[in-house]
């Protein structure tokens, strides 16, 4: 049974490896290629969730690269790879002819291809790398058409966000290698020793949040609103930011294993649910509206996690996956028809496109958290773990259920208005649109419409305890039937209230309005605090490298030619000087010892003679 499971993630990223690599030569071929692949993909990942299989291969000395499929990573592949093949396929009518469609559908299925090797390792080096590669393809997407400077910026600022967040991971694996966790798996994370147990705890909140665009990294999901709708349907709903509140759905008991990170992770998700749900209602921006609105659904799924509610997050997870996916594609459909996502342009939107407007009014109100659509039940076993936690817990997910009924009406009551006069003259504001909607939009769009709509069953009594014994969580508390009325009854009235008040201004101070417009300065602020030092401690290190490292290594430098010019004259001065001084006497010598040499006898006999003479002199005065 393992040979399922390597097809499910060789299939992906091998296919999605060759399609990038392809070019925009077989454009034609490549979105059938990349749909019949994902379709392979959504059986295999079927095949898994019913089989089980596990397999696993040496990595390193002690640990293994280990990968599982069980209850809660069988409900992950089954929704990564079914959300993939309906983007994938709505993606086929969204390019032009020259755009290079193997490189994005490649990039696509790589993309999903680490996700799914994400919720399937069971070891954190094997999670490690598919998390990086994930982290890489949604850099390439988000700045697909990079010709543009601000998606190519938009780009990098999300990717060096996550980034940053991602090195808590690296501090993980560190840290439990040191409290004697050596192989690595994650369910052996929680017998870390302290107090490695709560370093390598705090790396993984760290990154998961990153991930996730929790407070205070949610403003890298609005910079990737840059990217193409297909991406940004796939990466809000089950990749990429559904990593992060995965993996703390998956490391509930080392969460509570530290007592502190569970509260601490409740609180980060309500209060990211609540923040960026009021973000949302200050956007005139469809698709920075559902940027936010990820944030803050998002939110629900931690604070479920930080609460120990793994069933009721697992549920969010999934219906919210359908919803947002999408609200994504239809925001797309209308993007590419009518060049422009601004609220007010949008007016009429969904009666010009009556499919694309049913299903987007479909999915705003389920994710409006209205009865009895999929997000309202969800949202409800949520509470109900986030209230064991505490009532101030409760009551904030609750205010942030109803910020949601709030958003998501707002955009429906934009969309279904009567059009306008002149509708013309609000369109083509980010590209000039197509004014029609692709055939290959209609299939895909129904289908998560449907799965949108009926995934609360997953909450109905029967069903949410057969998912609580999947994903081993049957002590989970479920909504009493008070709190059931009750989130329907704030929903009703948020929604009633977003409704009456959409068509003229809300009285809200300018500052508050305009830091919600804003994303609460979340970017500002990490500029200013992190991104400026930075770069300033990386000027005054440059500056110091320049002037005092390399100075050095340059006076050293200068400080050996000089010898050496020194050792040159020395050596031309003195030692050569020396050795011609010598020479030159010695060719005086010989100038001096051939004179005498005539060849005459006479001569040399009186040579003889003085010589004798000398010698006798020398003998007598020595005496």
């Amino acid at each position: 049974m393992s040979a399922v499971l390597w097809l499910l993630i060789a299939l992906p990223l091998g296919a999605g490896a060759v399609l990038a690599l392809t070019g925009p030569r077989r454009n034609r071929l490549v979105p059938a290629l990349g749909a019949a692949v994902a379709a392979v993909v959504l059986g295999a990942a079927i095949a898994a969730a019913v089989t089980r299989p596990a397999a696993s291969a040496p990595l390193f000395a002690g640990m293994e690269a280990g990968l599982a499929v069980d209850g809660l990573s069988a409900v992950m592949v089954v929704t990564v790879a079914a959300v993939t093949l309906a983007v994938l396929v709505f993606a086929a009518g969204e390019f032009a002819a020259d755009e290079n469609r193997g490189r994005f559908f490649g990039l696509m299925l790589l993309f999903a291809g680490a996700m799914l090797v994400t919720v399937t390792a069971t070891t954190l080096p094997l999670l490690l790398m598919a998390w990086e590669v994930m982290g890489a393809a949604s850099w390439a997407l988000i700045g697909y058409r990079w010709r543009r400077p601000e998606r190519a910026e938009a780009a990098d600022v999300a990717f060096l966000t996550t980034r940053a967040a991602d090195l808590g991971l690296y501090l993980a694996a560190g840290a439990a290698v040191a409290g004697g966790v050596g192989s690595l798996r994650l369910d052996a994370l929680p017998n870390a020793a302290s107090p490695w147990l709560h370093v390598a705890t705090a790396g993984i909140v760290v990154a998961a949040l990153g991930k996730s665009a929790q407070m205070p990294f949610s403003f890298w999901l609005s910079r990737a609103m840059q990217g193409p709708s297909p991406v940004s349907a796939l990466l809000h709903s089950a990749t990429m930011v559904a990593a992060g509140a995965y993996l703390l759905l998956r490391l509930v008991p080392l969460l509570d294993a530290t007592r502190w990170a569970g509260p601490a992770v409740a609180w980060a998700g309500a209060v990211t649910a609540l923040a960026l749900g009021l973000v949302a209602v200050a956007q005139t921006d469809l698709k920075q509206l559902l940027a936010a609105s990820t944030s803050a659904q998002i939110g629900f799924m931690v604070l479920a996690a930080g609460s120990g509610g793994v069933a009721g997050g697992t549920t969010q997870l999934v219906a919210h996956a359908a919803t947002k996916s999408g609200l994504f594609l239809a925001a797309g459909a209308w993007l590419t028809a009518l060049g422009t996502r601004q609220l007010p342009a949008l007016r009429g939107a969904a009666r010009r496109y009556r499919p694309v407007g049913a299903a987007f009014t479909v999915g705003a109100l389920t994710l409006a958290g209205l009865p009895p659509l999929s997000l309202w039940a969800a949202k409800d076993e949520v509470l109900a773990a986030a209230r064991t936690g505490g009532t101030a817990l409760y009551a904030v997910g609750l205010a942030a259920a109803a910020v949601a009924a709030v958003y998501s009406v707002k955009a429906v009551r934009y969309v279904t208005r009567p059009l306008p006069e002149t509708p013309q003259t609000g369109y083509d504001t980010e590209q000039r649109g197509t004014r029609r909607v692709a055939r290959t939009a209609s299939a895909p769009l129904f289908a998560l419409t449907l799965a949108a709509a009926v995934l609360g069953v997953l909450a109905l009594p029967g069903p949410a305890s057969w998912l609580k014994r999947l994903v081993g969580a049957r002590g989970e508390p479920s909504p009493a039937p008070w709190e059931l009325g009750l989130s329907a009854g704030v929903a009703f009235a948020a929604a009633g209230l977003a409704w009456r008040c959409a068509s003229g201004p809300v009285p809200v101070p300018r500052t508050a309005a305009g830091a919600a417009q804003g994303w609460l300065y979340l970017e500002q602020a990490a500029r200013a605090v992190v991104a400026r030092p930075v770069l300033g401690l990386a000027r005054t290190l440059a500056a110091f490298d320049d002037r005092v490292v390399d100075g050095a290594v340059r006076g050293t430098a200068r400080g050996g030619l000089a010898t050496a010019r020194l050792a040159r004259r020395l050596d031309d001065g003195v030692v050569d000087g020396a050795v011609r001084a010598v020479a030159a006497s010695l060719r005086r010598l010989g100038r001096w010892a051939r004179r005498p040499q005539t060849g005459l006898l006479h001569q040399y006999y009186a040579q003889a003679a003085v010589g004798f003479l000398v010698l006798v002199l020398i003998v007598l005065l020595v005496r």
